[in-house]
């Protein structure tokens, strides 16, 4: 990526990628602070959440607050904790596919090693746009 944030910001948008594997390494890279990455383990366990309990107890409007509470929070967690643009954005397919690998990959204890595998970390010039420093 770039020096400065608005370059990391357009080539989110502008990037190509052959293959899920390859875009794997991207998303970490855009998910580098542990912040950003709770954030988001949150968003998602709450649209599971919500979605559970839309199946258990038949109401629909649950499935409504799914999306909303998973992407909610994750684009938070973009915007004022890693200080980027979501990937979601220019990848919304292979973005979803991503969040739930990280997700399973957190719960089983093994996104440390995926986040040594490839080095991911903040882009050098990417400060966040509040106080939460993680």
């Amino acid at each position: 990526m770039g020096s400065g944030g608005g370059e990391v910001v357009a080539a989110t948008t502008r990037r190509q990628f052959g293959s899920m594997d390859e875009f794997w390494g991207f998303y970490l890279s855009q998910h580098s602070k542990p912040g950003t990455r709770r954030w988001h383990f949150l968003g998602t366990l709450a649209s599971l959440a919500c979605a559970v309990l839309a199946a258990a107890t038949g109401r629909a409007a649950l499935l409504l607050a799914a999306p909303a509470l998973g992407y909610g929070m994750a684009w938070y967690s973009h915007f004022f904790v890693e200080g980027n643009r979501p990937a979601t954005f220019g990848h919304p397919v292979w973005s979803f596919l991503c969040d739930l690998r990280m997700f399973v990959l957190t719960l089983t204890g093994r996104l440390d090693a995926e986040l040594a595998r490839f080095r991911a970390r903040p882009a050098p010039n990417a400060a966040p746009a509040s106080a939460h420093q993680d």
